[in-house]
């Protein structure tokens, strides 16, 4: 069991290696992709929103 746990980490370790990073420009411009990406979508889902809670009272 020991053997089988130890091995784990060596290929946890080898597999990290391998593991191509971001430069701290790319993380940037994805930090602000996924904001802005999300702000849309909260955008889109805040007018979904209100035109359909609007529509509701107008029926009732």
């Amino acid at each position: 069991m020991k053997e089988k746990i130890i091995g784990f980490f060596t290929d946890v370790v080898k597999e990290m290696k391998k593991v191509t990073w971001p430069r701290p420009e790319e993380l940037r411009e994805s930090t602000v992709v996924v904001l802005v990406v999300c702000g849309v979508i909260a955008v889109f889902v805040f007018g979904a929103d209100w035109v359909v809670s609007n529509l509701l009272k107008i029926i009732q």
